[in-house]
């Protein structure tokens, strides 16, 4: 086994273990996980910021373009963005344990249709590093361990939030190993943590169309795959036009850059 294999398998091991005891915690244990997370990202913007000016200054000398730079800049106004937004996840129902159907067959069998969590959830991404606590956010209230590989343009920014999104878990009580941090830029570390079916329950790829491809035709364990956009806004006949007209003008305008910005418009 080479390095890689050899190291993934024990990170592939501790969060197979830290899902074991997620997928039971109670809601409020979780909840207040969350609330730690966003807290923790709010008291350490200074510190994420540092670490995204080290990525900015290595982006720039390598001549990347001003929208790929645009998805990769961070400011205390985005950090509190991505905090705002695990708020929004703690103040969802809790997934866990639901009962979507129930039945019970001629024989007298009851039978019933319950969510439980996936397990670990590996992300693969590229240079948007809100990315990282989107993510954690939304697996562990779900249940679900993750495995995080963002892009080498945003690693140390990424390496930072993820950092604090997990001790700040493990301060609440949810096992830090629940967010495992890829800390490899190197491309030959994927292949490896693509084929860790024994640990990891399913990817999803986030970004363009040749990582998605590339995570597929790789992966030995079950893929999400979305290869083309579905950004659209579609203009109803009845619609209030100069409302719609804000609506796409900021749906394409406000940051073009990002992979949510409009791609296709249609009118009635």
């Amino acid at each position: 086994m080479s390095e890689y294999e050899i190291e993934l398998e024990a990170l592939g091991k501790r969060a197979r273990a830290a899902a074991r005891r997620l997928s039971v915690i109670p809601t409020g244990v979780k909840d207040r996980a969350l609330g730690a997370m966003a807290a923790a990202l709010r008291a350490k913007t200074d510190g994420i910021l540092e670490a995204n000016r080290t990525d900015l200054e290595i982006a720039r000398k390598g001549g990347l373009s001003t929208a790929f730079v645009d998805r990769l800049y961070l400011d205390a106004k985005r950090v509190e963005t991505m905090a705002e937004g695990i708020d929004v996840v703690l103040g969802l129902p809790d997934p866990v344990g639901e009962t979507i159907r129930a039945w019970r067959r001629p024989n007298g069998m009851a039978i019933q249709k319950i969510r439980v969590p996936i397990g670990v959830i590996a992300i693969i991404y590229e240079s948007r590093p809100n990315v990282t606590a989107d993510t954690a956010a939304l697996c562990l209230k779900s249940g679900n361990a993750i495995v995080l590989r963002g892009g080498k343009e945003a690693f140390h920014s990424n390496r930072t939030i993820a950092g604090i999104l997990a001790e700040a878990a493990g301060g609440a009580g949810v096992p830090a190993d629940a967010i495992q941090f890829v800390p490899w830029t190197d491309r030959a570390a994927v292949p490896p943590l693509l084929r860790l079916d024994r640990h990891i329950d399913l990817v999803i790829p986030r970004g363009g169309e040749a990582l998605v491809r590339m995570v597929t035709e790789t992966a030995t364990i079950p893929v999400i795959q979305h290869y083309k956009g579905v950004c659209h806004v579609f203009v109803d006949r009845d619609a209030d036009l100069e409302m719609a007209e804000r609506i796409c003008f900021n749906a394409k305008v406000q940051r073009p850059g990002v992979c949510n910005a409009m791609e296709t418009m249609l009118v009635h």
